[in-house]
């Protein structure tokens, strides 16, 4: 699957062809038949097969039958211009999924229904932390988790057996580096890393205690020039030089699930879908790919990891508050999470739910590093700091030779300008 990352937002734009449109045609939201609510949902393509659709709004219309759910699937593609619009206007769908890291510039436009006194009832002590937190602006609670996901290792298991390797023992970064140095072999790969992976670096950083970036009254600032980020970027370099990837070019150029297709890596830091497009490039792997969630420092805690994934969020301007709540509850509840869980290969909202997926090898290595997963930080103003990526050429000065401090120092104050 698509990891929903950072989606910078434009200004406003016209509301008209944009809002919610919907599909009873009655501007109050009550259908023809009369009685029925009529509740508008936004979710984003991939985020439930047709399958699940249909069997929770079945099964949700059963528990509420003065609710009628219409459910429209959007595209990841322009969305955040178009939720922009509809907050703006005067027909917004009463729930939208978002990507959970935008859920703070949605926020600070003032559209998004505070839910803060739900929390509680929607068992909010219990949320992944990589949801929760950027679900959250200003201390209020906007964005109720939805499902995660995030990037394991992705292996091949016969080139790891062959070289006497069990990955259920690489618990931490020293043996995950000694393995691969051992598969690092014989004109093999032992990973490919592209320079510029940078939410694989953001790990790093948050294992080490640092931060991309850090709030100080009110002012954001970089902090890629830390202690702790140094550090981490002294491992990523470490790793990275295990393999041949790209210095200058993320994960996506090439698509590394295609380079590993090719036979020559054993190891790859993605989502657990990327097996199957390994899968699919090389029929003759099939079988033949294993996941383990991402090593921490030390055995007792694994990896710390960019957790992506969606919120529900309700426009102020919808016209059914209670009704959409309602909605949210019942979809974001433990019984529709487990279900999700199965049916999609994510992961569920709650780190006490994490047992649904037990029997999903990729799902399972997703829990574990999801339940100390991060976020990118809770500002409005990171979508500029994504847009120029300056964390990206960072990462290609320092693995080409640059000084990594004056590189940080450098790469620092462009994301404290961007923010600004």
């Amino acid at each position: 699957m698509k990891l929903r990352l950072l989606a910078g937002l434009s200004a406003l734009v016209a509301a008209a062809g944009l809002s919610a449109c919907s599909s009873s045609g009655s501007g109050d939201g009550v259908s023809s038949d009369g009685g029925r609510t009529t509740l508008d949902v936004w979710l984003m393509r991939d985020s439930v097969s047709a399958a699940f659709q249909q069997d929770f709004e079945k099964g949700f219309e059963a528990a509420h039958p003065d609710i009628d759910v219409r459910v429209q699937i959007q595209e990841w593609d322009g969305i955040g211009e178009k939720v922009t619009a509809a907050l703006a206007s005067n027909d917004a769908p009463d729930v939208i999924e978002t990507g959970n890291t935008q859920v703070a510039q949605l926020a600070e436009s003032g559209g998004l229904l505070d839910m803060s006194d739900k929390v509680a009832d929607l068992g909010g002590k219990h949320w992944l932390k990589g949801l929760a937190e950027p679900g959250a602006y200003e201390g209020k609670q906007y964005g109720i988790p939805f499902y995660a996901a995030n990037r394991v290792v992705i292996y091949r298991t016969d080139l790891f057996e062959k070289a006497g390797i069990d990955a259920r023992a690489i618990k931490t970064r020293a043996q995950w580096i000694a393995a691969t140095e051992k598969l690092n072999r014989g004109g093999r790969q032992g990973i490919y890393l592209p320079g510029q992976n940078w939410y694989t670096l953001s790990g790093f950083v948050w294992d080490e205690g640092g931060d991309l970036a850090t709030e100080s009254d009110g002012s954001w600032q970089g902090s890629l020039d830390t202690p702790e980020a140094l550090r981490a970027m002294a491992f990523y370099k470490k790793l990275q030089a295990l393999g041949k990837g790209p210095k200058d070019s993320d994960e996506a150029r090439p698509p590394q699930a295609e380079v590993m297709a090719k036979g020559e890596v054993a190891q790859i830091v993605n989502t657990p879908g990327g097996a199957n497009v390994v899968a699919q490039n090389n029929p003759a792997l099939k079988g033949k790919l294993g996941f383990f969630p991402v090593p921490g420092k030390t055995a007792d805690t694994p990896g710390a990891v960019f957790t992506g994934g969606s919120d529900l969020v309700i426009p102020a301007v919808a016209q059914h508050h209670d009704a959409a709540y309602t909605f949210v509850k019942e979809l974001t509840g433990d019984a529709w999470q487990k279900k999700l869980a199965v049916a999609m290969s994510y992961v569920p909202n709650k780190t006490t739910l994490a047992d649904a997926v037990a029997e999903d090898p990729g799902a399972s290595a997703m829990a574990v590093g999801a339940a100390v997963g991060h976020a990118t930080p809770n500002t409005p103003g990171w979508a500029a700091v994504e847009a120029k990526n300056p964390v990206k050429d960072y990462m290609t000065a320092v693995l080409t030779g640059g000084n990594p401090a004056r590189e940080a120092e450098k790469a620092s104050d462009a994301i404290t300008s961007a923010m600004k």
